[in-house]
């Protein structure tokens, strides 16, 4: 099925734009979605208008991801480190505490997002329109999981996090240093 195939591309190392179209449309089928590693998730039926829109955003953020890179720690402008952790975008990767992790192109775009706006709250609306290319209309916790996810690659505890904070009714901040 349409999740063992983006698995498969992504266990190896192939990082195109997926975008799921499919008639699984219940919220655990989503999340699995984008758990397998797709970067966007359209149940059917769909209007093509939306269809349009969606592969617009997909190939948007891939040139943004290719071009725009944050301020990161030299030499090496694919990667920024702190605190003992390296995010690697151009192998779409965390290492922390002996681990590597696995990026979806989703989480590596957020997370880019973040570093770059370091030290700055920002909303989840704008995470949603800048970094995704949606609109208010999406529901906007589904930024919370993806939160959740980078959490438990970053944090030593994800439950009391220091990194990647949420600022209450208006979206997350990422904190470099421990305050």
């Amino acid at each position: 099925d349409g999740f063992a195939v983006a698995r498969e591309l992504r266990d190896a190392g192939q990082y195109m734009p997926i975008l799921m179209l499919t008639a699984r449309g219940r919220p655990q089928d989503v999340l699995s979605g984008f758990e397998a590693g797709g970067d966007d998730y359209l149940p059917k039926p769909f209007e093509l208008s939306i269809l349009l829109v969606r592969i617009n955003g997909l190939l948007r953020r891939r040139r943004w991801n290719e071009q725009d890179t944050p301020a990161v720690s030299e030499p090496d402008a694919e990667t920024y480190t702190f605190a003992g952790r390296t995010l690697d975008f151009g192998a779409m990767e965390i290492r922390a505490q002996g681990q590597s992790y696995r990026l979806t192109q989703m989480e590596c775009d957020l997370l880019r997002y973040l570093v770059k706006n370091a030290g700055r709250a920002i909303a989840r609306s704008a995470i949603l329109e800048e970094v995704w290319g949606l609109h208010e209309e999406t529901d906007t916790r589904a930024i919370d999981n993806f939160i959740v996810r980078l959490r438990r690659y970053l944090e030593d505890r994800p439950a009391s996090p220091k990194f990647l904070l949420t600022v209450r009714g208006v979206g997350y901040k990422f904190v470099p240093e421990e305050p």
